[in-house]
């Protein structure tokens, strides 16, 4: 990671952190279009599929799964992909673009604390997404996660690979708009093979194949697999992990503060 030195002096006080966090938060909110999407339009998505007679009934096809219960993890995985690709990179290189890191870097407090920042308000909407999400799911009659613990699991490493790679494209991306830009670009592929515009179920063979192997469609897998109440398999959890590891590394790398 290239870096520039703080200046000589006492390290701030965390609290100082915790302030920044909430500078933070409140510019969020100020500029909520990305609140909105990551939580607003699964939950659209949610209202339009569950009103859908059809998606509500089971189907010989699903192993006597409704389209809606498929369509569950998806939803989730749906709010953290655009939380992780666009709400990750977009702030980051937007200061960067504007000189907010360089000018941090003049102060005591470490640049890395942006970061920071960043990645504890997008955890904290990632949770809220998840809850209205889930919520609103149980509201339409589909029952929770079988495997609780495997479910946990599989959220927490979709969070580590989806965030990983936000922070990848935020490490090169000279301006907000081009984070932007690649961060859908990637996003909108991505929930292909998640299964967003049909279910992994009814995916030929190669697509699922394919699919097993990408992080959100890995995720949906596993998410999918503890619904119904087994453990996830060893592949799912391994493809999250690695991405989470190989794009968290190389943006740790490469990370330009300005």
């Amino acid at each position: 990671m290239t870096s520039r030195r703080s200046p000589s002096g006492p390290r701030p006080p965390w609290r100082a952190f915790w302030k920044l966090v909430a500078t933070e938060a409140k510019l969020a909110v100020r500029t909520p279009v990305v609140l909105i999407l990551s939580v607003g339009l699964p939950v659209l998505m949610l209202i339009i599929f569950g009103f859908v007679p059809t998606f509500n009934e089971p189907l010989a096809d699903l192993d006597g799964l409704t389209v809606l219960s498929l369509y569950a993890p998806i939803l989730s995985v749906f709010a953290l992909g655009f939380l992780g690709l666009v709400g990750v990179s977009m702030p980051l290189a937007g200061y960067r673009e504007q000189g907010v890191l360089r000018r941090i870097s003049c102060t005591p407090a470490p640049p890395s604390w942006m970061l920071g920042a960043q990645l504890v308000i997008n955890l904290g909407v990632a949770v809220l997404a998840l809850l209205i999400v889930n919520l609103g799911i149980k509201a339409f009659g589909v029952s929770g996660p079988k495997h609780v613990g495997g479910y946990a699991l599989a959220i927490v490493l979709c969070v580590a690979a989806i965030f990983g790679i936000g922070l990848w494209i935020a490490s090169f991306a000279r301006s907000a708009n081009v984070a932007n830009a690649i961060g859908q670009v990637l996003f909108y592929p991505m929930m292909f093979f998640a299964g967003l515009y049909f279910p992994r179920e009814m995916m030929p063979g190669v697509l699922r194949q394919v699919s097993d192997w990408t992080p959100l469609g890995a995720a949906v897998d596993a998410l999918q697999t503890a619904a119904e109440g087994s453990f996830p398999s060893a592949q799912s959890l391994l493809v999250m992990a690695g991405y989470a590891l190989v794009f968290g590394a190389i943006a740790v790398k490469q990370f330009k503060w300005e």
